[in-house]
């Protein structure tokens, strides 16, 4: 099922929970005045540990905070449609597509900026050169699928690629340095691993973050229920995550130590190489959403076919937490 059906199918069938009062079911006042609440993670993956830091913080203030882990953004947006969760982070997209259909949900920090970028192989260096060649896609309703084809359309005076849906984004990379793709759309640690396979002549085609200055593509929201009724709360949580961000933008080491924490699986090495492209490319910073770049990004959703026209700034994002964090 197209993931934009599969949303408002899920929004459908919980309209009557949308209720904002007291944050929803999923938020209770404990007896000391402090906050139980549940926050929902995506497949998390170092993205996400300055969120979990953030929460760590949150935690010291004396809240209990459950962290549940989900396989998709949609779960976690009919979640916080019901008010089983507080607050979530990953694809904007989906949370654009809820508060169209009246959920009661704001964007209130980014997560992470655009760090998509198109990769080639040898002899690949413009949208020209792909024609009628193999082209990897995660899927039709996927975000790096949106801004893949949005570049295409804009790009491409003559045939178009031919678009294969092979996976995530490092089943992509493998897939292109075997030869099975001529070109796809990249998240940094993929990027970085291609770079570090020892694999020759792979080129950056584009960088989306240089072509689409203003798409913030993975972004963290909120429970409005929760907004209005703890506020304090959640103004904690922005402004720790605005901190953690500018120390590993100041310093990558600390994204390291933090990923030792919340993701130890991970190689230490290969954190450290992802972690300080993310730091040269200032792609951490929660406050960087603003009234213009939050309604560049809903018009790139619109005119990717993701939600209608019509939808402003203002309907979507709360972005007072992230101007008091910064001030």
């Amino acid at each position: 099922m197209h993931t934009r059906t599969r949303l408002l199918t899920a929004l459908a069938a919980v309209t009557v929970l949308t209720t904002t009062a007291c944050g929803g079911p999923g938020t209770h006042t404990r007896a000391d005045g402090t906050l139980s609440f549940t926050v929902a993670v995506v497949e998390p993956d170092l993205t996400t540990v300055p969120i979990l830091a953030a929460l760590d913080a949150v935690r010291e203030r004396g809240h209990e905070v459950d962290v549940i882990e989900l396989a998709e953004p949609e779960l976690a947006v009919e979640g916080l449609a019901k008010g089983q969760y507080a607050i979530s982070a990953e694809a904007t997209g989906p949370a654009l597509s809820a508060i169209e259909q009246g959920a009661p949900i704001r964007i209130i920090a980014d997560a992470v900026g655009n760090q998509w970028a198109l990769y080639g192989r040898p002899g690949i260096s413009s949208c020209d050169d792909l024609g009628g060649r193999p082209f990897g896609i995660f899927s039709e309703g996927a975000v790096a699928t949106a801004i893949a084809k949005d570049w295409v359309a804009t790009e491409c005076g003559g045939e178009r690629p031919r678009y294969l849906t092979i996976g995530g984004s490092d089943v992509r990379a493998q897939a292109l340095a075997s030869g099975e793709i001529d070109a796809t759309p990249l998240e940094i640690s993929d990027a970085v691993s291609l770079e570090s396979s020892g694999a020759a002549g792979f080129t950056k085609v584009v960088d989306f973050a240089e072509s689409l200055p203003d798409l913030h593509p993975q972004t963290v929201y909120a429970n409005s229920g929760f907004l209005s009724e703890h506020r304090d709360v959640a103004q904690e949580f922005v402004t720790a995550l605005v901190r953690e961000h500018a120390r590993i933008t100041a310093d990558p080491r600390h994204l390291v130590d933090l990923a030792r924490t919340h993701l130890p699986a991970e190689e230490r090495a290969d954190v450290a190489r992802v972690a300080r492209r993310y730091s040269d490319a200032k792609l951490f910073d929660a406050a960087a959403l603003t009234s213009r770049n939050v309604q560049g990004t809903i018009d790139f959703f619109a005119r990717a076919g993701v939600i209608g026209r019509g939808m402003t700034a203002k309907d979507a994002a709360d972005l007072g937490l992230v101007e008091e964090a910064s001030s």
